[in-house]
Formats: C-alpha cells, structure tokens, sequence
C-alpha cells in the first residue's frame, strides 16, 4: 500500500514534467486497501485507447475529445477484478499511428529515461512506457500494431511485451488495424510483465478475434521447459544502420549466453525484407476503414450549431484528425480504390502469408493455427535489436531533415515482421545501452516459453 501511494503522490509532478496522461483519476489513492489479489495495489497506466468508463478515452485525438465510453474494455475489467489501481489514461501518437509519440492533440511525451534533455518517448505507446520508467505506475498497458510497446520500451528501457495476436482481448480497444492491434504490457521487470499476463490470457467470446480456449490447451501441452535455449540470430536483421557501440554491446550479451550453454544459430527469413512495404499497404488500409466512422453524428466532435448536412457536417469532424492520421488514411484508400486492390493490397497479403510460412520453417514449436510442421532441427527464439540507435532528441526528430514520413517508418524495421506474423515478441533493456533494446521473438503461442527466455536474457546481463 505504502508504494502505491508513493507512485500516485509523484505522478502529478513527473506528469506536468513529460506529459504523460492525457486523463488522471482522481480517486486512485482512494483505492488503495489491503487486499490479497493478484495485482493488489499494483498501479496501472492504460493506453487512451484503451476504452474505461470512469476515464475519457480520447486515442490522442482532437476527433474524441472528451469522449466518456459506456462500458469497460474486457482488459480493463480483468485487472480491475485481479486488484489493480488504474493511474489514468496514458498519451499516444494519435489512433496509435506514430513511432515517436509526437503526433497526439495533447502534445508529445517526453523520455524519463533521458530528463537531462527533451527527447522522444517512442510510440505508439509513448505515455505507457513513459509512466514506467518514471516510475509512477507498476506496469501499464499499450497496444502494439507495428511496434507500438516494443519500441517505446527500448527508448525508456523498460519491459515491453506483445503477445500472440488474439491471446489477450481486443474487445475495447479502438482499432488502427485490426488484424495487427495487439494489447501489450510494459514494466520493469519480465516477472511482473508474466504475472499481469497471467491475468489477461484468457479467452474473450467479445473478442472473434480471440484464441479459442482449446487452441490455448494445445499450446499449453506442447511447451517444455528448458535449461539451455538454441537462439537464432536472423541474418536480415543484423542492419548495417546499426552503430558499432550498438554491435558490440550486443556481441558482449551473445557471448555471455553462449558462455551459459545456449546455443546461437544464423537463421534466415528472406520475406522480412518485405515487411515494411507489406505492413504499409495493410495497416492503413484497415486504418482507413476503420476510421471512416467518426463523421460528427456517432462518433467524433462536432460543433452544436453547425449545419446537419452531410457535406457540411463531415468536413469539420475529419478535419480534427492530425496531419499524420490524414496521411495514413490517403494512404489507405488509395491501396483499396480498384486500380491498386489487386496490385498492392492482395499481394501485400500474399507476402504477409510467405512471411508467417518462413518463420514457421525455422521454429522448433508448431504454429498450432497454420498447421505448418514444426523443424525439429529449429530454435527456440530469435534474438535481434528492438531499434538501430538510442531514441532522438525532440528537436532532431522533429527537424526539417526528419520531417519525411518515410524517417519515421524505417524506425519499425525490427519490430514490423514479428507483427505480420502474430508472434509473441519483448524488448528488454540491453545492458550497458540506454535506450536500446533486445527484441526476442517466439513461435505463435509460445508466449511463456518466450519469457522464460527473456528472464534468462536479462539474468545473464547481471551476470
């Protein structure tokens, strides 16, 4: 009780310092009482959008100001029920679209992890990771569509965990692109990370996207615990972007595991090449559908006194989206219009097909939803970097020289693939590197068997 109550008494301050809620709740402190509950006391961050009826959930967006939901999100629940004490409602890039948490109504994040000068929190989940590392919640959620908790997590070095897609609930959380939006969870620590999981991994009949209970049970009986882990390294992440302290930093980490009895192996997964360009002709595709509902008369602001026309309604609610939203959704429709359906967005699913067939070849555990076999001469996880360089000033990554969209999406290089394919992925801090991190990557619903690895990873950077 005592250090939620410390938690709760520094947010206001670290708050007006990085900008990291968009909405406080002002009774949490009232919250706090004895209790034997799973996450009792543990101060949570939520994501804004991530939907709570006590809290506005806004997604960083002029669009939903103020908007109140009428039920809780399925997550929201869960961890209201396991004992946690939810904070507020954390900052985004707006719609989560965004890799530096710059693009959001209520202004960019800045880095706890870097206070001796502005710098970019990474995104989408920038306030997530941010209230972690300023240490004013015990862990926060955020979703993950590209690398939206993974990359803010290497940026604050912190924990950052995106789960299988479909194993944690969906149902609540307004979507960029639903085929990818995967609610992920940063902390401190991979234990903490494993017990709020724990909480959250169950089948929701809201959610049709959801892992069915039996498919759960499959996964379950086919994991083995192991002392010693055969990692691969694939060779199409080892970019040549990556700075040399970065390398060596990294070398010093797969020396020490290999020292420990894992085993390191080259693996390659060709399509990776292809997923920046797969996952930019998907997911605003699906943004641009799903955004399509606020017009002013359901969803989104409006003006009382304006006209009801459609013409006259529909122009001054989209015009509350951001610059960067607006970009995503021209991009969208202009993947769906007839001339590019077939040229980019169908051979966008096709390579993201090859893609998931090309990580199935390399893993020893079966993708128990493609029905592909498993390779018994394959590895356990893939280990690669989270981002190519610590995280930028504010000032660098909002330069001219910056400005181009096309600076911001090579930052998902890493994280992108693992995304496409559903796999369960956590960044964790690489030791000696603020602001960089390790990304491990495991087989689809090889969730647990993924942190116990991580736990290992982070234990022999003690070492």
């Amino acid at each position: 009780m005592k250090r939620a109550l410390e938690r709760l008494r520094q947010l206001p301050r670290a708050n007006e310092r990085f900008n990291i809620f968009n909405s406080v709740n002002l009774s949490a402190a009232q919250q706090v009482m004895p209790s034997e509950k799973p996450l009792g006391n543990l101060v949570v961050g939520i994501k804004d959008n991530i939907v709570t009826k006590k809290l506005p959930t806004t997604c960083s967006s002029g669009v939903l100001a103020g908007y109140m939901s009428p039920y809780d999100a399925t997550v929201v629940e869960l961890l209201d029920e396991a004992g946690a004490v939810t904070a507020g409602k954390t900052n985004m890039d707006e719609f989560g679209m965004g890799s530096g948490g710059i693009h959001s109504f209520f202004g960019p994040t800045l880095n706890p992890a870097f206070p001796e000068r502005p710098t970019v929190a990474g995104g989408s989940s920038s306030g997530s990771a941010a209230a972690v590392a300023a240490g004013v919640v015990d862990f926060a959620l955020g979703t993950d569509t590209g690398g939206s908790v993974r990359m803010p997590a290497a940026y604050t070095s912190t924990v950052g965990f995106k789960p299988s897609y479909g194993r944690v609930s969906r149902h609540g959380v307004i979507a960029y692109a639903q085929s990818l939006d995967t609610v992920g969870i940063g902390a401190r620590d991979v234990g903490l990370v494993r017990r709020v999981f724990e909480v959250l991994d169950r089948h929701d009949p809201k959610d049709p996207t959801s892992l069915p209970d039996e498919l759960r049970q499959q996964a379950a009986a086919l994991r083995r615990e192991k002392k010693h882990l055969k990692i691969g390294i694939p060779a199409e992440l080892l970019h040549g972007s990556v700075a040399a302290e970065i390398r060596e930093r990294l070398l010093v980490v797969l020396d020490k595991l290999q020292a420990q009895g894992h085993e390191l192996y080259p693996v390659s997964v060709p399509a990776v090449k292809n997923s920046l360009l797969v996952y930019y002709m998907l997911a605003p595709a699906e943004a641009a559908s799903n955004l399509a509902r606020y017009d002013g008369i359901r969803y989104g602001c409006r003006d009382e006194d304006l006209d009801m026309s459609d013409e006259v309604l529909f122009a001054p609610t989209r015009g509350k989206f951001g610059k960067e939203v607006k970009n995503r959704i021209v991009l969208g429709n202009y993947n769906l219009c007839s001339g590019a359906f077939k040229n980019n967005y169908m051979k966008a699913q096709k390579l993201r097909v090859e893609l998931i067939n090309q990580f199935d070849s390399i893993f020893a555990f079966e993708n128990i939803c493609t029905g592909n076999k498993p390779n018994p001469a394959g590895v356990d996880v893939l280990l690669s970097l989270t981002c190519m360089a610590p995280p930028p000033s504010l000032e660098a990554f909002t330069s001219k020289e910056n400005k181009s969209p096309v600076n911001s999406y090579i930052n998902d290089v890493f994280t992108v693939p693992m995304s496409l394919a559903g796999l369960p992925c956590i960044s964790v801090p690489l030791a000696g590197m603020k602001g960089v991190g390790i990304q491990l990557t495991a087989q689809f619903a090889d969730d647990y068997g993924l942190l116990d690895a991580a736990e290992d990873v982070m234990q022999e950077q003690l070492n």
